[in-house]
């Protein structure tokens, strides 16, 4: 323990002094300003994040102003082909993804994958949920999931991403857990967050899959029940959600997120960026933004990114294939 705590010390210490020793040459925040590309709608998990890593490097004066554009489309396609395009433009924006970037690319939603892009860093891990609404009958997994054997068509699993993504794959990765077919699972797909919650409220889907953090704000704002969190214990921020692996179901599900420049992004830029997020976590504007929404702190910056990244997309290539969205 103690070493490890060195450890992060030693690199904390590092990243501040890289930090410190731009900011110094420049005589002014070494990252005057970032604008947030965000794939998908206001209130899903890629907009809460930009917004909520803008309001830590603000807050912390680790970067000067942050600005905020939602672009939807193809899945998120639209937002990473809008970057590739206008390559040149964009030095001063950072374009937030996750898991379903590596998806997408493997089930060819888009043409494009996360090589294509400058890496900069990964920033977060966010566990994923199985929400109902508040007024539902359905208080557990157990009673989910008799519903489904019931009749799985009348219990529809919404989602924040298109069929075959993420939130698809969650609910999958469940079902098969709990001893279920994962291709007899019926999928609605809305874009981003704040559609599927309005249909899970019109009982138009019996359930959804989310993002945790996403779950925590609806539940504490008295809209929906927690009834399953893939993590491995119970996360501090909601202590009040059952796990799926204590209610028999054998599988646990992290999603990363970070974020990723436009191609050819200057090396200058690159390492701002990089020494600004590294900074940020020793932050208590962070910290108050992470615990605020269950997240994970999982770092990886440049090349360990990338590594982090090709490793995803093997094991995730693998779980697809078996589960037959491959």
């Amino acid at each position: 323990m103690k070493l490890e705590l060195g450890r992060r010390a030693l690199l904390a210490a590092a990243a501040a002094f890289a930090f410190t020793g731009t900011a110094q040459a420049e005589g002014h925040q070494a990252v005057e300003s970032i604008h947030f590309l965000i794939p998908g709608g206001a209130g899903g998990g890629w907009d809460g994040t930009a917004r909520g890593t803008g309001e830590a490097l603000t807050g912390a004066g680790l970067v000067g102003t942050a600005s905020y554009e939602n672009m939807s489309g193809g899945g998120g396609g639209k937002a990473i082909g809008y970057l590739i395009e206008n390559a040149d433009s964009l030095h001063d924006t950072l374009m937030v993804n996750s898991t379903p970037i590596v998806i997408r690319s493997l089930t060819g939603v888009f043409p494009h994958n996360f090589r294509d892009l400058t890496l900069v860093a990964g920033t977060i891990g966010d566990y994923a949920a199985l929400v109902v609404s508040a007024d539902s009958d359905v208080n557990s997994m157990d009673d989910l999931l008799a519903a489904f054997d019931a009749d799985p068509s009348a219990t529809a699993i919404g989602g924040g991403s298109v069929p075959g993504g993420m939130d698809h794959l969650v609910a999958a990765m469940v079902m098969e857990a709990s001893g279920r077919d994962a291709l007899n699972v019926k999928y609605i797909p809305y874009d981003a967050g704040g559609k599927a919650m309005a249909a899970l409220l019109s009982g138009e889907i019996k359930a959804l899959s989310t993002g945790f953090s996403e779950a925590v704000a609806l539940a504490e704002a008295g809209e929906v029940k927690i009834i399953g969190v893939t993590s491995d214990e119970r996360v501090p921020a909601y202590a009040d959600a059952a796990t799926m692996k204590e209610q028999g179901i054998d599988t646990s599900f992290v999603n990363w997120r970070g974020f990723f420049g436009a191609p050819g992004m200057p090396a200058d830029k690159v390492e701002a960026y990089q020494a600004a997020i590294s900074a940020m976590y020793e932050t208590e504007e962070w910290e108050a933004v992470r615990a605020r929404n269950g997240w994970v702190n999982i770092h990886n910056s440049g090349d360990d990114f990338k590594a982090f990244l090709e490793n995803q997309e093997q094991a995730i290539g693998d779980l697809m294939k078996k589960l037959g969205f491959l």
